[in-house]
């Protein structure tokens, strides 16, 4: 994002006049707090389950580690109303590696898999639950394995969150300096092992570890772009605030942009990105007396 001007201005605008904007690049809902929106998430997924058990069908989703906030909702309403995941098969969009490029420890608070089993499937009733066939978990021996199934046949829907730089999945913007992709690229990008950002590594040191960021995976498994904007619904939620503030702005606003792989999802038919109030808002807008040299308009 070069256009300072631009995205000073996009920075600018009231928290409370975002969801009704008429530059919107994407359809977009605010959520008071991290719990309305977990039980958004939730009933809206569950509701689409129902609805493809009531057709017969089977029900094919691309599923994050994050945002957490829905787990418990969904967990309890399934329950409460026996709503039957046999015929939902889960793609897991991304893992964390190490710096050799292999599994992390079980119990390594970003091992995204071990996550998932204990607060996305462990509390479901047996007679519920997900065949363990239909949990697709992405790792780098399983890569080539789920890019066939995924192509197989049509996603339903992607759920899923976004990064400081507006990355889907683990699909960051690409900073090495010898290597540039386009938006063709990004936009076709599928299953991969990468390096992770710097920026990512020390923003996730801050969030979960004290900024000790010596304890952040150094490299990641993840879907293309491809692959989670094929679905037929894509629906991206964050309630983690200050560090998504900006990649959301350009998200709405801006045209599509390699630096903020979330501003593909104007490309798609059937996309909407909701955030929490705090995600929304914007320091920028709060005080419009800061003034940035050449920049304010």
């Amino acid at each position: 994002m070069n256009d300072l001007k631009q995205l000073y201005s996009w920075c600018s605008i009231p928290v409370d006049k975002l969801e009704s904007n008429p530059s919107l690049k994407v359809r977009f809902r605010m959520v008071h707090e991290s719990a309305q929106m977990g039980l958004l998430i939730a009933r809206e997924l569950i509701d689409e389950i129902k609805k493809a058990n009531d057709e017969e069908r089977i029900y094919r989703a691309i599923i994050p580690c994050g945002p957490v906030c829905w787990y418990e909702s969904f967990v309890r309403i399934v329950n409460e109303e026996k709503v039957s995941l046999k015929n939902l098969v889960v793609f897991h969009m991304d893992e964390c590696l190490d710096w050799e490029g292999q599994l992390l420890a079980k119990n390594d608070p970003y091992n995204f898999k071990t996550v998932m089993e204990k607060q996305f499937y462990a509390g479901i009733h047996e007679e519920l639950a997900v065949e363990i066939k239909n949990r697709n978990f992405l790792e780098p021996a399983t890569m080539e394995s789920i890019r066939e199934k995924i192509w197989s046949d049509p996603i339903d829907i992607t759920i899923g969150g976004w990064g400081q730089d507006g990355h889907i999945a683990y699909n960051q913007a690409r900073r090495h300096p010898f290597s540039k992709i386009t938006i063709d690229q990004l936009r076709n990008s599928s299953i991969r092992i990468q390096d992770n950002n710097l920026d990512t590594i020390i923003t996730l040191g801050q969030r979960s570890f004290g900024a000790a960021y010596q304890f952040v995976p150094p490299m990641s498994i993840t879907l293309g772009v491809k692959e989670c904007l094929s679905a037929k619904k894509v629906r991206v939620y964050s309630d983690t605030g200050t560090w998504k503030q900006t990649a959301l702005r350009v998200a709405l606003f801006s045209e599509v942009d390699t630096e903020y792989p979330l501003t593909l999802l104007q490309e798609h038919p059937d996309a909407c990105i909701t955030a929490t109030r705090d995600t929304a808002r914007h320091p920028i807008a709060e005080n419009p007396d800061w003034e940035f040299k050449g920049i304010n308009v």
